[in-house]
């Protein structure tokens, strides 16, 4: 247990900060900076140049003031294997829409110190990271205070210092994500354009972003260049051997197909995904239950059968806390009903 840094305290305080103000500032938790304090754990290296500014410090004074309390912490080896099965859960967790389950795995490690020097604790602090943001944006939390955005760019820190360029590539590639949840389809689509060639990223991943070229240009009114990015992209899943992701590109083709007036292609295309389902977790249901009713509310035939599926999707969407899938579907009822 570390003492207490009143030197610390002071010089919050003397910048005209409580511990909440700070940590907003910081964009941190709001308990981090107590446990900076009370010298529970101490700022990462990458946060301690901004932490020094708002403080009105130089460097060594703030090292200064973290000295007061500081501790030696030495994480065992089975500690860390631990923490790496514990993110390992994580992912399942999330795969499945387990927020809870995962946000109380997350919070057994990102709330302890990782000591400064320390690869393999700044690897997994970074792993956490990156799990977190992809839980707040499966929860549709995407800016501002607590988000998946504040999340990823920690992580993005992180794994800058450390030097792993792949896991920083992947990060860009889910700002991206973000860019595109949050309307911003053009740059979106430029973006995901050159992450596509990127070299830092594996075969899969630039797949991936080669086909959210066509989603976000699909977005944008643009499907008939959409289309011409979505295509060679199920060509290379299929090369590469990713159902999940070969069937996820049909609904993404079929929406184009849809959105460029040809609703036969449409149709066609929607039923590769549905007979080559990517699994049953519930955000799989939901995005291919969305997509399923989008298309069907093109027809007045099929319109009424189109608003069933989108009532589920939508119940599971609040079931399971999807909050931005919930929004998605609202916005294409709303759509449909000023076109009725």
């Amino acid at each position: 247990m570390g003492t207490r840094r009143h030197g610390l305290i002071r010089a919050r305080k003397a910048a005209g900060y409580t511990q909440e103000t700070l940590a907003i500032e910081l964009g941190l938790d709001t308990t981090t900076v107590g446990q900076w304090e009370r010298g529970k754990s101490e700022p990462l290296p990458y946060k301690r140049p901004k932490l020094a500014r708002a403080l009105g410090v130089t460097s060594r004074g703030l090292e200064e003031l973290l000295a007061e309390g500081a501790t030696v912490v030495s994480r065992p080896s089975a500690d860390y294997e631990t923490w790496a099965d514990d993110l390992d859960r994580v992912a399942v967790c999330l795969g499945r829409q387990e927020f809870d389950l995962a946000k109380l795995l997350l919070d057994r490690w990102t709330g302890r110190l990782v000591p400064s020097g320390d690869d393999r604790g700044l690897y997994l602090y970074g792993r956490s990271l990156r799990l977190l943001g992809d839980l707040r944006q499966d929860q549709g939390v995407l800016t501002g205070p607590m988000s998946a955005r504040q999340s990823y760019g920690r992580a993005m820190a992180v794994f800058r210092e450390l030097g792993a360029d792949r896991r920083v590539a992947q990060l860009e590639l889910q700002l991206a994500v973000l860019d595109e949840m949050g309307g911003n389809h053009e740059p979106a689509a430029e973006q995901y354009r050159q992450l596509a060639s990127d070299t830092r990223l594996d075969a899969r991943d630039r797949t991936r972003a080669q086909l959210w070229v066509g989603t976000a240009l699909s977005k944008a009114g643009r499907n008939a260049d959409a289309i011409t990015f979505i295509k060679p992209a199920i060509r290379q899943f299929e090369a590469l051997e990713e159902p999940q992701d070969w069937s996820v590109a049909f609904q993404k083709l079929a929406l184009a197909h849809r959105g460029d007036g040809d609703l036969r292609q449409a149709g066609a295309a929607f039923q590769v995904a549905l007979d080559h389902r990517p699994g049953d977790a519930p955000m799989q249901r939901v995005r291919l239950d969305t997509a399923h009713g989008h298309l069907l509310l093109s027809d007045p035939a099929t319109a009424d059968n189109g608003l069933k599926l989108l009532e589920g999707a939508a119940a599971t969407s609040t079931q399971y806390g999807m909050m931005h899938q919930l929004q998605a579907i609202s916005g294409i009822r709303r759509a449909y009903e000023r076109q009725a």
